[in-house]
């Protein structure tokens, strides 16, 4: 008798490999990872302004960071060194409940500098951090 031959007779077992649940699993795996692979990309995360939105009113105690042309940064109205920036924020910071910082940045300062100073922005432990832009003409 050979191996795996079928007469109408025999009741042997069958040793194939059923392979539709393999190719069921393999097929979620595959829906699971297409939809979650766009969330696993990582950037900055920052609150930007929309140009349709009515103005922000001034708050008191709002912390701005502004950079100049030069490429200098300003708490408020204080220049600060580029080192100092994290420490500073650190201090002025730390007995706030709202840890948010507004950045003002001019158009033509590198986008190089602006993500440097984000980054020692987000190194103080700030939460939220706004990006502060002129409304488009005509809004």
């Amino acid at each position: 008798m050979e191996v795996g031959s079928r007469n109408s007779g025999d009741r042997g077992t069958m040793s194939q490999i059923n392979v539709t649940p393999l190719v069921d699993v393999m097929l979620v795996l595959l829906i699971i990872f297409m939809v979650t692979a766009p969330m696993m990309q990582q950037g900055v995360q920052v609150n930007l302004p929309k140009a349709e939105t009515k103005a922000m009113t001034a708050q008191d105690e709002a912390v701005v960071v502004s950079i100049d042309r030069a490429g200098k940064v300003f708490v408020n109205s204080t220049e600060v060194a580029s080192g100092d920036l994290t420490a500073k924020l650190t201090a002025m910071v730390a007995n706030r409940a709202k840890k948010e910082v507004f950045l003002k940045a001019d158009r033509d300062v590198p986008y190089g500098q602006v993500v440097k100073t984000m980054a020692e922005i987000k190194g103080a432990g700030i939460e939220r951090l706004g990006m502060v832009t002129e409304p488009a003409p005509g809004k």
